[in-house]
């Protein structure tokens, strides 16, 4: 029996990871990183144990990554407060990979394919406790009135 759910959240704990490019082999075969196939695992691992009978639907999707990224040990008391209250936000990895890695791992797990996400945000702090909080929400495609839209 499906879970009847609209919205799901979960949490991965740990840094955040963003999607690495795909390598190349000295006899030109591509390959995607170990670290990048081990993360996508752990998301789709964490989804499934949360909700372990859903089934993924073709309804749009809302999806809100917040990363939580560890303080460098080695920034001063004042710097570290700075960075806990905003003011100091991470750079690297950038945003996009961010949700790219983890819309590609919910991909036949949380949705049917990822290009039904129409809406989504990525966003990047600094906290004492690293992890990834992940939002979804689903909407039928019918509520979106999308052909009303002026452009």
């Amino acid at each position: 029996m499906p879970d009847n759910y609209s919205s799901f959240s979960f949490v991965i704990p740990g840094k955040p990871f963003g999607k690495q490019r795909p390598r190349m082999t000295r006899v030109g075969h591509t390959y995607t990183p170990k670290e990048t196939t081990n993360y996508e695992n752990l998301v789709k691992v964490l989804f499934s144990e949360k909700y372990p009978n859903h089934v993924p639907t073709d309804k749009s999707v809302v999806m809100v990554v917040e990363a939580e990224f560890p303080i460098p040990t080695s920034w001063s008391k004042k710097k570290k407060e700075k960075a806990l209250h905003g003011y100091i936000t991470p750079h690297k990895p950038d945003w996009d990979n961010i949700g790219k890695i983890i819309s590609d791992a919910l991909n036949g797990i949380a949705y049917l394919d990822d290009s039904q996400i129409y809406k989504a945000v990525v966003v990047k702090a600094y906290s004492e406790s690293p992890k990834v909080k992940v939002f979804i929400e689903y909407e039928d495609p019918d509520d979106l009135h999308l052909d009303e839209l002026p452009f």
